[in-house]
């Protein structure tokens, strides 16, 4: 079949063309800028995204991406680019980082870039986001959790500025980032990878109207949106109805001295096919860098919303037109005002909301919702920085991806144990050892999984690892923002809670010593700093786990012996050998019935 008459073909046929067409242009962007970015960032852990959006502001495709950047987000960035620069031409492109504006946070840089048919008419826009190791931050990391406003936070704020014009830079954009940020190089790098993938979707999209002509492409996305709606109605339609509300609090901070509570309320109506979920009820902004963003707070609900359906649905306008979210000005999880900061954004707080949405979701039958994620911001992904003396002292600035587990139970699967946490889904890379050893000076000892850490559960969540790492011939600070420690995450359906984290700083002399959970920290050449991530909440009762894989679980040094006896009632020794028959008995004597293989 050619391609023209496969766009002619009946619809099936033509959506999955189309819709393979548009990812195809998507994956060529990602894989761009993860093999040229320069940052460990990009081309290590994969912190980025990258999107098309239509020509009137609507999330076309975003395949690969992590879901906090695009859900809610692309939409708003390109309705701000049309609304500041209303006559877009070829060669176009802006340079848009401002929460006020629909950006996620300020570390996220984003790329918008218009794609302008010959005949001048603009079609589509492409969205390129990349997480920045450096931002121009007050302190060298992009998570100032504690900066009471933007100004003490320190970010260098771009509200959709053109940074090119007839395809060259404007210069005057480039120096003001080259001096504000601690490792010019590395951003200079970064975002001519950025821009390398948008040129790339630009110039993919205009071959692909060349080759089916725009209106054709319209016609296209219209009826891939109604496509995905359909599939929402028919998701949503085998959802029970009724209306819930979960609060989950996140730990005590600098700004919030008593934690910061989060609560949803879902309502489901079937019979109609849509969905509601209200995030008013909550406090209003707080005096550091945890609120979250429009963005972030609408998409924060929106993956709790699509893990908890009972099929994946394709995530797009289409899709979210069932799905209402309301959210009101000043709230820490709605609409923020300048100047409140939100520079931790699209993980601690935000990770809060897609955990009381899934909780909620949860409340509403046996089989639906999720539990919640092991609070993120620990140690093993801190932003380091320092001068590395392998390299003539050249300075270094990088946020770390090390082991941080987290993974909540499910009705169907037990939790990933490399989630990291709700906002990318596990879409993140975990960082190669080798790799950050290279690029950085450091040294890192330890990664391995905490036994009988996991939340407990018919479906369990993911243990807690252990990291430990530090410097190698010079002092290295380290930066983190952490949540997790108070709270812990909560189960569901019955399922307990994961265990803590936990941190602290070894000594010269090996000896631990307990540290915040957040903070900065100077190590000197022999220190480490170690952490013990959260563990993700399970879910539902932990005495309906199967034996077998309760069995496999001490197999694999998940949990001990002692733990399978005491809180799943099964009897296995070190081996993973079951006693049946005492396992009987165990659950016998707490009214259970044993269950066997899976």
């Amino acid at each position: 079949m050619s391609a023209q008459s496969a766009l002619e073909a009946p619809s099936a046929v033509r959506l999955a063309v189309y819709a393979n067409r548009l990812r195809s242009i998507v994956q060529k962007m990602s894989n761009t800028l993860y093999r040229t970015g320069r940052s460990g960032v990009l081309n290590t852990a994969r912190d980025f995204s990258c999107a098309i959006v239509t020509n009137d502001d609507r999330l076309l495709m975003a395949a690969d991406s992590l879901p906090i950047h695009v859900l809610s987000g692309p939409d708003l960035m390109s309705a701000a680019m049309r609304r500041f620069h209303p006559e877009l031409r070829a060669g176009d492109a802006f340079l848009h980082n401002s929460p006020y504006h629909g950006n996620s946070h300020p570390a996220d840089h984003s790329l918008l870039v218009p794609v302008v048919a010959p005949d001048g008419r603009h079609e589509f826009t492409i969205l390129v986001k990349a997480h920045q190791a450096d931002c121009g931050n007050a302190l060298p990391t992009t998570y100032m959790g504690a900066a009471v406003d933007v100004y003490s936070e320190g970010a260098l704020i771009f509200p959709v500025v053109r940074v090119q014009s007839d395809y060259r830079d404007n210069a005057d954009v480039i120096r003001m980032c080259e001096m504000r940020i601690r490792v010019p190089e590395q951003w200079r790098g970064d975002y001519l990878a950025m821009l390398a993938a948008a040129r790339i979707g630009e110039r993919e999209l205009l071959a692909l109207g060349e080759e089916f002509t725009f209106p054709v492409l319209h016609e296209r996305t219209e009826e891939w949106f109604d496509y995905s709606e359909r599939r929402m109605i028919n998701a949503l339609s085998a959802m029970p109805a009724g209306q819930a509300t979960e609060t989950t609090t996140h730990d005590p901070y600098p700004g919030a001295p008593d934690g910061i509570p989060v609560t949803a309320t879902v309502s489901f109506m079937p019979d109609e096919a849509r969905v509601e979920i209200d995030l008013r009820d909550n406090p209003d902004s707080f005096p550091c860098g945890l609120n979250l963003s429009e963005a972030c707070a609408r998409t924060a609900a929106m993956i709790g919303l699509f893990n908890s359906l009972p099929a994946p649905i394709p995530t797009n306008a289409g899709s979210f037109r069932r799905i209402t979210t309301l959210l009101r000005p000043g709230c820490v999880v709605g609409i923020p005002e300048h100047p409140t900061s939100t520079s931790v954004a699209t993980t601690n707080v935000a990770d809060r909301v897609t955990a009381a949405v899934q909780l909620a979701i949860a409340k509403l039958g046996f089989g639906h919702g999720l539990a919640e994620a092991g609070g993120f911001g620990a140690p093993s992904a801190a932003v380091i920085s320092g001068r590395d003396s392998r390299a003539d002292a050249r300075p270094f600035v990088n946020q770390l991806f090390l082991v941080l587990s987290g993974g909540p139970g499910n009705p169907h699967q037990d939790g990933w144990l490399t989630f990291c946490h709700a906002g990318n889904g596990g879409m993140l890379y975990v960082d190669s050892v080798e790799l950050d050893e290279l690029m950085f000076p450091i040294l890192i000892r330890t990664q391995r999984v905490e036994p009988d850490t996991e939340g407990a559960g018919r479906r369990r969540g993911a243990p807690s690892v252990r990291v430990e790492y530090g410097p190698l011939a010079d002092d290295l600070t380290v930066i983190y923002a952490g949540d997790g420690h108070v709270n812990a995450a909560k189960g569901a359906a019955g399922g307990l809670a994961g265990s803590t984290a936990e941190q602290y700083r070894r000594d010269l002399d090996g000896v631990l010593h307990p540290l915040a959970g957040w903070g900065e920290i100077v190590l000197a050449p022999g220190e480490a700093i170690v952490c013990k991530t959260a563990a993700g909440g399970g879910y539902g009762s932990p005495f309906e786990r199967e034996v077998e894989l309760v069995a496999r679980d001490v197999r694999e040094g998940w949990i001990t012996p002692a733990r399978a006896r005491s809180v799943y009632k099964v009897a296995v020794d070190a081996t993973g050998a079951l006693d049946r028959a005492e396992t009987a008995r165990l659950r016998a004597n707490a009214g259970l019935e044993e269950r066997g293989e899976p």
